[in-house]
C-alpha cells in the first residue's frame, strides 16, 4: 500500500494504518518512499482517524487512556527531536568526516565517546556522595583570592572537590528518620562506578570489534555505498554536497585499501631500514626513561614543599605548579619529537606511522603514571601530613588543570604557528596535517588522571567533562583552519576498537590496581575523610558485613561477600577469562588480516 496515489487510495492507506499497532504502523511509515513532510503528512491523518473512532466509543476511559497515549507519543517524539538537536557535535562531524576522512574523524568519535562517559560519571559521584555531604557540611572559613583555581589549594581544601571534606558520620536530618552512612555510600558508589566503567568498555569494545572486523558486507562496501547509501530524504543543498562530498571520501578510502601497493625492497635497503627503526626505539625509550626519572626526582621536592605547609604567598603558589608544568612539558613536547622519528621512518602506510606513535606515546606517558602513582602510593600516603588524600587530589587536579591548558597550547604551537611557517616563511612544509597518534595519547593520559582521581577528588569527572568540551571545539576550530586532509587517503575502520581497547589496556586496568591498593592496603588518614580512624578503606566494608550477619534476610548479601569478594578463585577466574578473551581478540584480528590479504589477491587476480 506504500505506493498508493489518489484520495481514495489515501484513504485505504490511512485506514489500513488505524488498524495497525503502534509498532507496526510506526515501521509502515518509515520504510514509506516518500518525503519526511509527506510522512508526517500520513502520520497525522492516522492519528485523527484513529482519535475519530476513540471518539465513537462509549467508553470514557478507553478514550481518555488513548488521547493520554497520543499525547504522550507525541510528546516523547518533540523530546527525542530535541535532544537530536541539543548533540551540538553531530552536524560537526559529518563535516569533519567529509573534508578529512575517517581517521581524523575517528579522533573527534572518541573525545565525544569520552565526553559522555565524564557526564556519566559526575552525575553519579556527585549525586550520590556530594549531594548528601551538601546536609552535613560545615561552612568554610578560609579565603578566595583565584589562585585556588590553578592549584588547588587554599580555600578547596574545605570543600566537597576533595576526600578530605567529606564526614565519617551517618548522615540523618529528621531524629528517628532514614540516615545515610557516607562511609558505606562512598566507597560502594567508586566500587560500582569502576564496575560499570569496566562493563561499558568490555562493550564497547565488542560493538566497535563487530562492526569494523566481522562485518560481512565490508567486502563489497564500495558497491554498496555506489548504489544504496544515498539518503532520497535529502534535499537542502548544503546536505546533499556533504553527503557527496562524504560518500566521496568513503570510497576513494575504501579504493585505497583494496589498491594498496606491497613494495618490494633490496637486501640493503631492508636492512637499513630495519637500522632506522631500532635506532628510533632506542631513542624513544630512552627519553622516556630519562623523563620517568625527572619526575621521580622532581616529586619527591615536591613534597618536601608541601611539608612546610601552605603559605598565601604568591612564591608558594607557582612552587605547587612545577611538578604539572614539567610533567605537562614532557608530555606535549617529546611526542612531538616522536612524530618526527616517524617521519625519518618512512613507514608504507599512514596507518603504520600512526600506530607506531601511539606505541611510544603510550610508552611514555604511562610510564609517568606509573612513576606518579608510586610516589603518591608509597612516599606521600607514609608521610608525616595530616591528609595524604587530599595532597593526592590536590595533585591530581593541578595535572588535570595543567595538561587541559598544554593541550590548547599544543594547538596554538603545534598547528596554527606551523601554519603560518609552511604558508609564509618556508613554503615547502605547507599546511600541517593533523596528528592522531598524539592528540588521541593527550586523551586516554587526561581520562586516566581522571580515573585515579575519583576517589580522592569525587568531583574531578566534572572538571574533566567541562575540559573536553572545550577541547571539542578548540580542536574542531583548529583542524578547520590550520590543517589540511590526509596527503594518503587511507580506511580507519579498527581505529575506534583500538583506542577503546588502549584506553582498556593498560590504562584502566592499570588504574583498577592502583584503586585496588588504595582501598586495601593503605591506611586511610586518622585526622580526615570518611574512613577516618579504620585500618583501611576496606574496613568500612568488613564491618557492615558483621552488622549484617545479625539479620536473617540479608543472608544473601554475606554470602556474596565470603564467596565472591574475598575469594581469591573468584578473581583468579574472572582474570583468567579477561586474558583469555584479550588473547582471543588478537587472533581473531589476525586471521582477519590474513583472510583479507588473501581475498585481495583472489580480487587483484
Amino acid at each position: 500500500f506504500c505506493f498508493l496515489h489518489g484520495s481514495d487510495a489515501e484513504e485505504d492507506l490511512v485506514g489500513n494504518l488505524a488498524s495497525m499497532s503502534t509498532k507496526e504502523r510506526i515501521k509502515a511509515i518509515q520504510k514509506m518512499p516518500e518525503t519526511m513532510r509527506k510522512k508526517r503528512e500520513i502520520r497525522n491523518k492516522v492519528l485523527k482517524e484513529i482519535t475519530k473512532k476513540a471518539n465513537h466509543r462509549p467508553s470514557c476511559c478507553t478514550q481518555c487512556l488513548q488521547g493520554a497515549a497520543v499525547s504522550f507519543r507525541r510528546f516523547g517524539n518533540a523530546l527525542s527531536e530535541h535532544f537530536h538537536q541539543l548533540r551540538v557535535w553531530h552536524k560537526t562531524l559529518k563535516i569533519i568526516g567529509a573534508e578529512f576522512g575517517t581517521s581524523v574523524l575517528s579522533y573527534f568519535v572518541f573525545l565525544t565517546w569520552l565526553l559522555n562517559f565524564n557526564i556519566f560519571s559526575f552525575l553519579i559521584n556527585f549525586s550520590f556522595i556530594t549531594i548528601p555531604q551538601f546536609l552535613a557540611a560545615e561552612p568554610n572559613n578560609l579565603s578566595f583570592t583565584g589562585l585556588e583555581l590553578f592549584t588547588g589549594a587554599g580555600y578547596f581544601q574545605q570543600t566537597v572537590l576533595y576526600y578530605g571534606f567529606y564526614t565519617n558520620a551517618t548522615i540523618s536530618k529528621i531524629e528517628n528518620g532514614p540516615s545515610y552512612n557516607m562511609q558505606l555510600a562512598y566507597i560502594f558508589t567508586v566500587g560500582i562506578y569502576f564496575v560499570i566503567c569496566f562493563l561499558i568498555l568490555l562493550i564497547s569494545m565488542a560493538k566497535f570489534f563487530s562492526r569494523n572486523f566481522i562485518n560481512p558486507q565490508e567486502l563489497s562496501v564500495n558497491a554498496s555505498k555506489l548504489l544504496c547509501t544515498w539518503d532520497f530524504n535529502i534535499t537542502n543543498e548544503k546536505a546533499v554536497k556533504l553527503k557527496q562530498k562524504n560518500l566521496h571520501t568513503q570510497i576513494k578510502e575504501g579504493l585505497t585499501e583494496v589498491n594498496k601497493e606491497v613494495l618490494n625492497f633490496s637486501a640493503m635497503e631492508r636492512a637499513t631500514r630495519v637500522g632506522v627503526h631500532l635506532l628510533a626505539w632506542v631513542a624513544s625509550l630512552g627519553i622516556a626513561v630519562a623523563a620517568c626519572a625527572g619526575v621521580y626526582f622532581l616529586s619527591i621536592n615536591n613534597l618536601e614543599l608541601f611539608m612546610k605547609g601552605y603559605r598565601n604567598d604568591l612564591e608558594s603558589q607557582a612552587a605547587m605548579l612545577v611538578l604539572p608544568v614539567v610533567v605537562s612539558l614532557l608530555n606535549t613536547l617529546i611526542p612531538f619529537f616522536f612524530s618526527w622519528l616517524g617521519h625519518l621512518e618512512r613507514f608504507q602506510t599512514p596507518g603504520q606511522h600512526i600506530y607506531v606513535t601511539i606505541t611510544r606515546n603510550i610508552i611514555l606517558k604511562m610510564s609517568i603514571v606509573g612513576i606518579l602513582c608510586y610516589y603518591w602510593l608509597n612516599i606521600v600516603a607514609t608521610s608525616e601530613s595530616q591528609c595524604w588524600e587530599t595532597l593526592v587530589g590536590q595533585d591530581i587536579y593541578r595535572l588535570v588543570l595543567v595538561d587541559f591548558i598544554f593541550c590548547l597550547l599544543g594547538s596554538f604551537f603545534g598547528e596554527f604557528l606551523r601554519r603560518i611557517i609552511g604558508t609564509t616563511v618556508c613554503l615547502n612544509l605547507g599546511l600541517p596535517e593533523f596528528d592522531i597518534g598524539r592528540n588521541v595519547l593527550d586523551l586516554i593520559y587526561a581520562q586516566t588522571l581522571t580515573w585515579i582521581g575519583i576517589l580522592f577528588s569525587p568531583l574531578l569527572p566534572g572538571i574533566q567533562m567541562i575540559a573536553f568540551f572545550i577541547v571539542f571545539f578548540v580542536k574542531k576550530v583548529s583542524l578547520m583552519r590550520n590543517c589540511q586532509p590526509p596527503r594518503k587517503v587511507w580506511r580507519t575502520s579498527q581505529m575506534m576498537t583500538s583506542f577503546i581497547f588502549l584506553l582498556f589496556c593498560p590504562s584502566f586496568l592499570g588504574v583498577l590496581s592502583v584503586i585496588g591498593v588504595t582501598v586495601w592496603r593503605l591506611k586511610p588518614s586518622e585526622g580526615c575523610g570518611p574512613f577516618r580512624g579504620l585500618s583501611s578503606m576496606y574496613a568500612a566494608v568488613a564491618e557492615w558485613i558483621q552488622v549484617l550477619e545479625s539479620y536473617p534476610v540479608s543472608k544473601w548479601v554475606v554470602w556474596i561477600y565470603h564467596n565472591l569478594i574475598t575469594s581469591e578463585l573468584f578473581f583468579f577466574v574472572l582474570s583468567s577469562f579477561v586474558l583469555i578473551v584479550t588473547y582471543l581478540y588478537w587472533q581473531i584480528i589476525q586471521g582477519r588480516k590474513t583472510m583479507t590479504k588473501l581475498l585481495r589477491k583472489q580480487i587483484n587476480n
